[in-house]
């Protein structure tokens, strides 16, 4: 999962990205990146690491010009090499770069095709892919001004051999800012402006509260298939560039990965967490209608909301039994199941007046691992927990995810192949329950009836994109598990310097 900010402005746009990065942060913790536009040349800087640490005073200094794109990245099937870190560039045509949420599911025959193009890919990352894949098709306009049908052309021929999950910026030398999303709208984009007195700026970003958060406008959500263009000079085109497009946004989205005061596809993520733990707290009164649960807790922090609604629901307490330290990174999203684990007991601690001598019920957004809700129970029983139980506002998570979540194998799933009593007694709790999947689907729902279908595939092992088959799910496993991962770290080393690519 990853972040992704495009801006066309009327003034420097370097310290505008950079704080609607820090907001999208949630979406990436392993590297970021910015370029700008600098007349005829991409002024570029990209490490691992967080925002505020990879970007110093004398970067932004250098990151001059009026548009550029940014980018939070974690990794997936790439290696969490600073290689690897976008945006990405190539110099032909006009220079163009490039960032990318989401992962294709056709890497290795989009790879074969570049090949035979003679287009040489860098990285093991399909976002270098992609961007050479846009590059091949702009490159078959015989101008050297683009116009916008040139690039709606050559996003919809993106769209006809590209199969996945994308939500894409990129810069194109003295041309624009173009800005595409998937034809089933998997990962999310938004479009925003700021009138100035000088002229219209616009933005695009992975969720409105980056919009928010430096003052831009939500016009609306970049539709499924659909291609926005903004010229250097402020020009707005807009065009559905897909010839089926079909809304499916990923679930999962609104249960974990985007801020409570983000909206996407006109549904605010906060008031669906809200329904998910109404769902949930009437499921549990039926279910459990004898329990003798005592207080409601949460797991901080995207399960906080969840849980007071699921108090409210029992009619029961509502207490924050966990402290977060702040300052130590999201462990679902952490590189190695070791430092995931070590992380746990760092990133959280328990108030004992809370727990002791009570029947608790710790509620949490999912279970991915099991690893982390395993240790939080031993964490509730040593302060003095008399009984533990776990209600998970999500269904089971059975199924990797192919379109850029970190859910690489089913090996790694606790709920692969398990019934709900063999996942309790693994994570060592006196009872548990999860959302039910019809229950997810109608609490998202509600805030936006017109989409009939969401991207729920590691819930139900129904991939939308119809291209999933186990021999696929076998070559992400090799790709992606955490051994793989921390054999392609040790290749590259891990910094990137600042530089100025000029175009000729």
């Amino acid at each position: 999962m990853c972040g992704i900010v495009g801006i066309v402005g009327q003034s420097s746009v370097n310290q505008t990205i950079y704080d609607a990065l820090t907001v999208l942060q949630h979406r990436g913790q392993d590297a970021a990146g910015i370029v700008t536009v600098d007349g005829n040349a991409f002024r570029l800087r990209k490490a691992n690491g967080l925002v505020k640490d990879v970007f110093e005073p004398k970067h932004m200094q250098r990151l001059q010009g009026n548009a550029g794109i940014g980018h939070v990245r974690y990794p997936t099937a790439g290696s969490s090499s600073a290689s690897e870190a976008q945006p990405f560039y190539v110099n032909s045509p006009f220079g163009i770069s490039l960032a990318h949420n989401g992962n294709l599911t056709n890497t290795v025959e989009l790879h074969e095709r570049l090949v035979k193009q003679r287009r040489h890919v860098n990285t093991t990352s399909d976002s270098e892919v992609l961007l050479n894949l846009l590059a091949d098709e702009l490159q078959r306009t015989t101008t050297d001004d683009l116009n916008a049908d040139d690039v709606f052309n050559a996003v919809g021929k993106v769209h006809e051999i590209t199969r996945g999950a994308y939500a894409v910026a990129a810069m194109i030398i003295g041309q624009g800012l173009v800005a595409f999303r998937d034809p089933f709208g998997i990962r999310p984009l938004v479009l925003g402006k700021h009138e100035t007195a000088t002229g219209t700026e616009y933005m695009i970003a992975s969720e409105s509260v980056a919009l928010d958060a430096v003052g831009f406008e939500f016009m609306r959500d970049v539709a499924p298939g659909e291609a926005v263009y903004i010229t250097l000079d402020g020009e707005l085109y807009t065009r559905q560039c897909a010839h089926s497009p079909s809304y499916s946004p990923c679930i999962f989205e609104f249960v974990y990965f985007a801020r409570p005061d983000s909206t996407i596809d006109n549904i605010s993520v906060y008031s669906s967490r809200v329904n998910m733990g109404t769902m949930l707290g009437e499921k549990i009164k039926r279910e459990w209608e004898d329990h003798d649960i005592d207080v409601v807790i949460p797991i901080p922090e995207t399960s906080c909301d969840i849980a007071l609604e699921i108090a409210r629901h029992m009619d029961l307490p509502y207490r924050q039994g966990f402290v977060k330290n702040r300052y130590i990174g999201r462990t679902f999203i952490m590189p190695g199941q070791q430092e995931r684990k070590k992380s746990v007991r760092r990133k959280l601690n328990a108030i004992g007046a809370e727990f002791k001598g009570k029947n608790v019920l710790l509620v949490d957004d999912s279970i991915v691992r099991g690893t982390t809700s395993e240790q939080i129970i031993e964490m509730a029983r040593d302060a003095g927990a008399n009984k533990v139980y776990f209600a998970s506002a999500a269904p089971e998570i059975r199924f990797p995810n192919v379109y850029g979540i970190d859910m690489p194998t089913t090996n790694e799933l606790i709920a692969h192949g398990r019934d709900v009593e063999e996942i309790n007694d693994l994570i060592g709790a006196d009872g548990m329950i999860f959302q039910s999947l019809p229950d997810l689907i109608e609490a998202v729902r509600q805030e936006n009836p017109s989409i009939k279908r969401f991207e729920t595939s590691v819930f139900d092992g129904k991939y939308v994109t119809n291209d999933v088959d186990q021999e696929y799910l076998d070559y992400i496993t090799q790709l992606r598990n955490d051994d793989a991962k921390a054999n392609r770290s040790k290749d590259i080393g891990t910094n990137l310097e600042m530089h100025n690519v000029c175009h000729p």
